[in-house]
């Protein structure tokens, strides 16, 4: 009878699932939370000095991954659709617009548009083809290792971004949709974004046993208009992932540069052509369910669909100011949005762009799964970020050098000025308006803007992955410098950096000179981590007769040049700048220092 008891128990309980046990513990409704990281402190080192060395594994460049084989099948012909939104106050970006098209597609009606670079169907209309083309490699390693026989980074940056958006040509788009309009590529190539990530990736990163719920992955349900956040607490292990999944939650994994060296790869090298944090997560969605509500971001947002399809709608912002906001919104509800200016279904190997504050949502078909990746860029990066820097800058100089700004005010103004008397007629609050409007317009003469896009510059190399290293450059850098143990003892020690030796940065990008109050400090790249702000901002700070040296290398990118030919004083000092910027993985030589 017990037995009996206990089995029916068990029928009529079935199964209990990751999610019911969630549930259980903490109940449902719990509101995710964003999260920010705090500035860290810097820490540093004089260039005179022998730097100390990162810790192994926390960082650094790597060499590229070999290719995959290259896809069976070439793509057929893309098509593109164009979403206008209506023009509003402010939502221009000051370079103006290129000329458009001589038509648009209508709404959610692809227009026909160029074959993507590379396709049979692009050598037949004589369209450009993807550098390095036909020398070996498929899928996006193999772009990849393409891009990496470019010499100048900032050419390599500017390739990757002309694939991102093909067959659209990057003129086009920024005149016609960067933080203006969405735009959806329709290319009919389900292999366009081989090798970039895949469930077998995900599972892989969950196999390691790195990943943990909330710091790397998020499991989130959207249902009956409730946005639910599932995570427990601890490692992201299979078994319980998986069953998440298939008990219909979505799961987002964040930061996959973290755990896929060629997310790592295509990002490092976006973030040079945004000159902005290059950023990332993946979406894996169960067929039939959704799992994020309506909202909007702060971020550029391209979608990239790696597997299965999804369907999107995209909403203008609601008001003036929504329009590339500053800050993300809150989870919205249905009843607050109005008619999507775009519709789609995206498939494996389509693009669908949006401007941060376009209100969007995406949900899963009931026959296919979705795998999509989001790539993002420009959070608070705006000419009012910049300002915030600038402001209290110049206004602080202007306060030690001009004793207009250090007089009194008026010993009666308060009489006449304030919200209380704001619609008083009194020559004494003309007098006072006017006087404030002086000062502010004379600040400008003491705003040092410079300095202070050198200081967004410094935040940018802190928050930028490190280069992923080409085999050559492995092997033309301290990276791949060949000290070992061997027959008893240390071998290949020895960094003997010559006058003869030929030089050159890693990237044009990896280094910012910023003139501070504590000196002169060089910020770089090379020893950042995979993970967001893992590490300390990375500088050195040197002696200003080293500043001419610093600035002759970035002139002279992407070309090699004589450690002779560095601008200062002494040979001594030549050698010793070399050598230190070798050490910190800045600089390569124009052949490996020793050959084995």
């Amino acid at each position: 009878m017990a037995a009996g008891g206990a089995e029916e128990q068990r029928r009529r309980l079935g199964r209990l699932s990751a999610l019911s046990v969630y549930r259980r513990a903490a109940g449902a409704g719990r509101l995710e939370r964003r999260r920010r990281g705090p500035p860290l402190p810097a820490g540093g080192r004089r260039a005179k000095a022998r730097p100390r060395r990162g810790g192994a594994g926390s960082g650094g460049p790597e060499p590229e991954a070999p290719p995959p084989p290259p896809p069976s099948a070439a793509a057929p012909p893309s098509r593109v659709e164009r979403a206008e939104a209506r023009p509003r106050r402010g939502a221009e970006p000051e370079a103006p617009p290129q000329p458009p098209p001589s038509a648009a597609a209508p709404l959610n009606r692809p227009e026909r548009a160029k074959a993507p670079a590379g396709s049979p169907e692009a050598k037949r209309q004589g369209g450009p083809r993807p550098a390095g083309e036909g020398d070996g490699g498929g899928g996006v390693v193999g772009l990849l290792r393409r891009l990496g026989r470019l010499e100048d980074s900032r050419q390599r940056a500017a390739e990757l971004f002309r694939w991102l958006v093909a067959p659209v040509a990057p003129g086009e788009f920024l005149g016609r949709h960067w933080e203006r309009a969405p735009l959806l590529v329709r290319r009919g190539d389900p292999s366009y974004y081989a090798g970039l990530f895949s469930t077998a990736d995900f599972d892989a990163a969950l196999r390691g046993g790195e990943v943990h719920f909330g710091t790397h992955l998020d499991v989130t349900s959207y249902a009956e208009g409730v946005r639910e956040t599932h995570n427990p607490s601890g490692p992201a292990l299979p078994a319980i992932v998986w069953d998440f999944y298939q008990n219909g939650c979505s799961l987002r994994l964040l930061s996959p540069q973290a755990f896929s060296p060629t997310v790592w790869h295509l990002l490092s090298i976006l973030q040079e052509q945004f000159s902005s944090m290059a950023g990332a997560n993946t979406y894996l969605t169960p067929p039939g369910t959704q799992g994020f509500a309506p909202h909007y971001d702060d971020i550029e947002a391209f979608v990239l669909q790696l597997e299965g399809k999804k369907h999107w709608r995209v909403y203008s912002p609601r008001t003036d100011a929504e329009v590339l906001p500053q800050f993300s919104s809150a989870n919205l509800t249905q009843a607050e949005l109005g008619e999507p200016v775009l519709e789609t279904v995206l498939e494996a190997g389509d693009l669908l762009y949006f401007p941060r504050g376009f209100i969007h949502q995406g949900d899963c078909l009931p026959d296919a799964h979705s795998l999509h990746i989001t790539v993002s860029s420009y959070q608070r990066n705006s000419w009012g970020d910049l300002l915030e820097k600038l402001l209290p800058a110049a206004l602080q100089m202007a306060l030690e050098e001009d004793v207009e700004y250090r007089q009194g005010l008026p010993m009666d103004y308060l009489g006449y000025m304030g919200v209380a008397n704001s619609d008083a007629v009194d020559a004494r609050r003309t007098a006072f308006m006017e006087k404030v409007q002086s000062l502010i317009k004379k600040l400008v003469n003491y705003a040092p803007i410079d300095a202070a896009v050198d200081q967004r510059a410094k935040s940018f190399l802190h928050d930028c992955l490190p280069p992923v290293l080409t085999q050559s450059e492995k092997a033309q850098s301290v990276y791949g410098f060949p000290a070992r143990w061997q027959d008893g003892g240390p071998c290949d020690v020895d960094i003997r950096i010559t006058k003869d030796t030929e030089v050159r940065l890693l990237r044009h990008g990896v280094v910012r000179l910023c003139n501070e109050e504590a000196g002169v400090m060089l910020y770089y790249t090379t020893e950042n981590s995979r993970v967001y702000h893992k590490e300390e901002p990375k500088f050195l700070e040197i002696d200003p007769e080293y500043t001419d040296s610093i600035e002759f290398l970035l002139s002279s990118y992407p070309n090699h040049v004589s450690v002779d030919t560095l601008p200062c004083e002494t040979l001594e000092d030549k050698i010793s700048l070399a050598t230190l910027l070798f050490e910190k993985g800045i600089l390569t030589t124009k052949k490996p220092l020793v050959q084995v």
